[in-house]
């Protein structure tokens, strides 16, 4: 089934969602006040980082599509 936009909550208590647009999956987190703020962008096995202050944004690679790491049923 292909899915245009879905978000579902993350499962680890944190503030943030998961979501999948038009196939890309990823996740989104909000840091606490009392958090280092981030910024740039960070390269990762299976996801790509980016860093915006309290915020991140969290989207896996095309590469990792067939890993043993894949987000599976992620968002939607």
């Amino acid at each position: 089934m292909f899915v245009c936009f879905a978000t579902k909550p993350l499962n680890d208590g944190t503030t943030g969602f998961r979501f999948n647009f038009a196939g890309i999956k990823g996740l989104a987190r909000k840091r606490k006040p009392h958090s280092p703020k981030r910024y740039g962008i960070q390269h990762g096995v299976c996801m790509t980082g980016y860093h915006f202050g309290k915020r991140s944004v969290y989207i896996e690679q095309s590469s990792n599509k067939r890993g043993s790491r894949k987000v599976r049923h992620f968002a939607g």
